[in-house]
């Protein structure tokens, strides 16, 4: 008589299951390693020659200089970063204006109100924006969106400026942000919605009121990851803003607080860090030389911002974190 009330053995004791196993494993610590290793790969070339950059130019004067002059032509190099950072700053932040909301709002819509089918074809038409070559929007900044500008709202706008370029990155990373924020409302249990519709709360209040407190780790997570990829735009700012590093002028209120008019940066041409980057490397370099040098302390500083950023989201989504 066979003892079928034996409890069956789950394990697993097929020694080939078991090496099949411990090298998926392997595989998978080694794609870890390997990406590991590529970011201090990236960090410490930055790092070399950007240390032979500041042996010959003061941080004072990189960091706090108002002149930007990668070409001995005319007055010599000039190598401050201020007008650089001016213009990366104003592109982010613009760019930020116009994801943030509209990727918020958008991932509303389709986590709460949209329909199975109308999400279906929504989101896939919205996530097609990310696949765009970014010097496709570029393009179309400066041969469309500056020309009905300068048509409508700011006749006297360059050509080559800074507000065309910021709304093209603007509309690149909404897909960035509203995919993020959708995917952490999701995640949401449908548990806290149905309390909340319990207690009579209409679809507005539980969207605002219970869902987006929720999930808002992933929400921050996806507003720091799309500035990070503003901040980090190099085609769209290469077409459609110009590669002028320009100081605007800088004024004083009457407590003598330094500003600047956020018009005079917007509506004309400019440079970002990342466009310094490339004027540089499309001229005549020579390794070893001052300028081929500063190309890896701006991409040195790039690496820096990006990286608090980054970790900048993991703090924020591990202290907001909701566990279910």
């Amino acid at each position: 008589m066979s003892d079928a009330a034996e409890t069956p053995d789950l394990g697993r004791t097929n020694r080939l299951k078991q090496i099949k196993e411990s090298t998926y494993g392997g595989l998978f610590a080694i794609c870890a390693v390997i990406t590991l290793l590529t970011t201090v790969g990236i960090f410490a070339t930055l790092l070399a020659d950007a240390v032979a950059f500041f042996s010959e130019v003061p941080f004072a004067d990189f960091f706090f200089g108002t002149d930007w002059s990668p070409s001995p032509a005319g007055g010599g190099f000039e190598w401050g970063i201020v007008p650089l950072v001016i213009g990366t700053l104003t592109v982010t932040f613009t760019a930020a204006f116009i994801a943030l909301p509209i990727g918020t709002l958008t991932a509303i819509y389709l986590s709460e109100y949209a329909s199975p089918n109308v999400r279906s074809v929504l989101k896939p038409m919205l996530e097609i924006l990310a696949g765009i070559p970014t010097v496709v929007y570029g393009y179309f900044a400066l041969v469309y969106v500056t020309p009905a500008l300068q048509a409508t709202l700011f006749p006297s706008m360059s050509t080559f400026n800074a507000l065309s370029a910021s709304l093209m990155i603007g509309i690149m990373t909404i897909p960035m942000v509203s995919s993020i924020s959708e995917d952490a409302m999701n995640a949401v249990p449908d548990s806290l919605r149905q309390a909340g519709y319990g207690l009579g709360a209409t679809k507005f209040q539980v969207s605002t009121g219970v869902v987006i407190p929720a999930s808002i780790s992933g929400i921050v997570s996806s507003y720091i990851l799309a500035v990070s990829r503003a901040i980090g735009e190099t085609m769209i700012v290469v077409v459609a803003m110009g590669a002028q590093a320009r100081m605007p002028t800088v004024n004083e209120t009457v407590f003598g607080i330094p500003y600047f008019h956020p018009g005079e940066v917007l509506l004309d041409s400019g440079m970002t860090i990342t466009v310094a980057m490339v004027q540089i490397a499309g001229g005549d370099l020579i390794g070893g030389t001052l300028p081929y040098d500063a190309m890896f302390a701006l991409g040195l500083a790039l690496f820096v911002v990006t990286l608090i950023m980054n970790i900048l989201s993991d703090i924020i989504a591990e202290r907001y974190r909701e566990e279910y």
